[in-house]
């Protein structure tokens, strides 16, 4: 499985941005998609997870402004982030897991960078 994670980039605090990342290969179609990030220096964290049924888990940081959705028809999963605070500066990752097999389907993408200004 290989993940394509877009549309970071630089952003003013308060403004918005939208990540995409799409999913090809041997996809296992009940996959967990998520998005996670890592700060410099810190490790990585949760931010969303949404299940092919659309159930939602967000970090209690982001719930009240990130949207976490997902087009199963073309595997790819988007985070819609509104109100950007500097704290968001991170490297941002998409994975695509099942839960409780994570030994064997568990694969992350490389990662797009979301800076975010004061």
């Amino acid at each position: 499985v290989q993940l394509q994670a877009s549309g970071g980039g630089l952003a003013q605090a308060g403004g918005s941005l939208r990540l995409s990342c799409a999913a090809s290969g041997s996809i296992i179609t009940r996959q967990i998609m998520g998005w996670y990030r890592q700060a410099p220096g810190e490790q990585r964290e949760l931010v969303a997870t949404i299940t092919s049924g659309g159930t939602t888990n967000y970090a209690d940081s982001v719930a009240d402004r990130f949207t976490i959705s997902r087009d199963n028809r073309r595997n790819t999963v988007y985070l819609e982030m509104e109100s950007l605070k500097p704290e968001g500066t991170a490297v941002y990752y998409c994975r695509a897991y099942l839960s409780g097999s994570t030994n064997y389907y568990n694969y992350w993408g490389q990662g797009t960078l979301v800076t975010v200004s004061s």
